[in-house]
């Protein structure tokens, strides 16, 4: 009996498997496996949440007027060349179903995103993985792939899940050697956590060049993961296009609410950045005294640290031993790293929890 059948480029999509909130058992434990704000959300976004559950039967703006007005208020942009979306997931899947297609090429660094892949094959285009260099990305790599069939490249700078960053230089030579009919999406999901003042000039370029689009996220830095809001900012013509496939109603009208308050708390901001710059260094030379071991956490400028196992304390070994000592980290097998931890820096605790287990299981590993 015949029935329906899915294209087979949906079927070659693994799906997307989030980070874990409890153990094997079921315990409920300390969540370090989604890079989600320890500190919790800004008192002004809660409170402007629930403040708005009095309009739960209206649909929300569909236009997203007023976040994008404060967006483009806060960053000095022009509010109709910002797209608002479902999670900078949307926006990103936004990007592909508007450039890319069956046959196209889509480029993305080895150790680069999970959804990309997803986004890419969702429209029949073809994944091309560009080599790393030591788990960061690699311009000339990237700009080795492209082909006649190429229309769309993404960078995610600080990249996830290894934390590496690219320079506004590197940026800058990526997208001036890349076609002017190839679109690069800059995702900055992790751009808040960047130390200093460094930024990789994404924005400049997506204000005057036609072929950039960069994207951002209120669920990390913002605290607002629940809510799914992220947006982007590109030439009129990319959001133009974009906006003919978005979801009319993709955001609500507590999250939105949450959103443009979190975006007036500029001390819950700060103080989010200053913990995880201080907590992301102490736990990265804690790895570091930890070298001897074969551990090594790659350079990081997210809210995260990617951990290597390279001597007798395997990652899995590791990954199963935090969980029993109440730590969900990130374990990524199917993202090519067997033999790395993904682990959010958390509450001062939670990170030095995590680093006391991890030296108590490499002593006992020998």
């Amino acid at each position: 009996m015949s029935a329906p059948e899915p294209k087979p480029w949906i079927m070659a999509i693994a799906p997307y498997i989030p980070g874990r909130s409890t153990t094997d058992d079921g315990r409920k434990v300390a969540k370090l496996s989604s890079n989600e704000n320890p500190l919790g959300t800004s008192p002004k976004a809660r409170e402007a949440f629930l403040s708005a559950a009095s309009r739960l039967e209206r649909y929300p703006d569909a236009s997203g007027t007023e976040l994008r007005d404060v967006l483009a208020d806060k960053h000095g942009l022009d509010p109709a060349r910002i797209i608002y979306g479902n999670g900078s997931d949307e926006v990103l899947h936004l990007a592909a179903g508007a450039f890319a297609g069956p046959g196209d090429e889509v480029i993305f660094v080895k150790y680069g995103f999970a959804v990309y892949e997803i986004a890419a094959r969702r429209v029949g285009a073809v994944p091309v993985i560009a080599p790393d260099h030591d788990y960061a990305t690699d311009v000339d790599a990237i700009l080795a792939c492209v082909t006649e069939r190429t229309k769309l490249v993404y960078i995610a700078n600080p990249n996830n899940p290894t934390g590496t960053y690219a320079t506004k230089e590197e940026i800058a030579r990526l997208h001036a050697g890349l076609r002017p009919d190839i679109l690069l999406v800059l995702d900055h999901a992790y751009a808040e956590y960047i130390e200093g003042d460094a930024e990789d000039g994404g924005m400049a370029l997506a204000e005057t060049a036609p072929n950039v689009l960069v994207t951002r996220t209120f669920s990390k830095m913002y605290g607002l993961a629940a809510e799914r809001i992220g947006w982007g900012y590109a030439s009129p013509a990319i959001i133009e296009a974009m906006h003919r496939i978005r979801l009319p109603f993709s955001i609500t009208i507590a999250g939105t609410a949450a959103a443009i308050a979190a975006l007036g708390d500029t001390e819950f901001v700060e103080h989010t950045r200053a913990h995880n710059a201080k907590w992301r260094a102490w736990f990265s030379q804690e790895i570091a005294q930890l070298g001897n071991a074969g551990l090594r956490a790659v350079p990081s400028q997210a809210n995260f640290v990617l951990v290597l196992f390279e001597g007798k304390l395997t990652a899995e070994a590791a990954y199963k031993g935090l969980m029993d000592a109440g730590y969900i980290v990130r374990w990524l097998p199917g993202q090519g790293l067997p033999h790395g931890l993904r682990i959010t820096v958390g509450t001062e605790d939670e990170t030095r929890g995590v680093a006391t287990a991890l030296r108590a299981m490499v002593e006992k590993a020998g």
